[in-house]
């Protein structure tokens, strides 16, 4: 196992929890993209496609448990780096297992969200609720088999929509920002 990376994980995902809880306290984490967090996302999410370009992509049998639910984390937050979170994505999918399947939901869905399409797992909110869903029944089911805690229906939406601007056509400050990044 590879403990030097694990503990290095660890650290800039605490170190992501410490800045966003401060800038919390502060009041300075909305509206929009703090500077701050913002250059510490990216910090990490360069370090990490290192670490993947070095070892893989860090699952549980190549840093253990906490480590490789760092590294999600961290693969989370990079908003601004479309192309790390879809090939961690592609990396996460072809793990077999060595990775927490509710983190590879929550990875698809935040990709769908930043993308402008509905989501699939219905782990993603906006500041209108739960972002809009592709189909609700499933999921429901989908859900279920995570383990994941059951939602209220009466918020769920269904939004079967091809049109990768149209869920946030409204939002003209965050479109400039994923086009800006590389979303849309």
């Amino acid at each position: 196992m590879e403990m030097e990376i694990a503990k290095e994980l660890i650290e800039m995902a605490q170190q992501d929890l410490q800045v966003r809880d401060k800038l919390l306290k502060e009041g300075k984490l909305s509206p929009g993209y703090n500077s701050e967090m913002e250059s510490v996302h990216k910090k990490n999410a360069g370090r990490l496609n290192e670490i993947i370009n070095t070892v893989g992509y860090p699952t549980r049998l190549i840093v253990g448990q906490e480590a490789s639910d760092a590294a999600w984390l961290i693969v989370q937050h990079a908003i601004s780096e479309p192309a790390l979170m879809k090939k961690c994505y592609e990396l996460l999918s072809a793990s077999d297992g060595e990775v927490n399947p509710q983190n590879l939901a929550y990875l698809h869905d935040r990709i769908c969200y930043f993308e402008g399409r509905p989501q699939k797992y219905g782990t993603q909110f906006d500041n209108r609720g739960l972002y809009p869903v592709e189909n609700k029944d499933e999921m429901i089911h989908l859900r279920k088999e995570l383990g994941l805690e059951e939602l209220d229906q009466d918020v769920v939406i269904e939004c079967k929509t091809e049109n990768n601007k149209k869920l946030h056509h409204d939002d003209l400050e965050f479109n400039s920002w994923r086009k800006k990044v590389g979303w849309i």
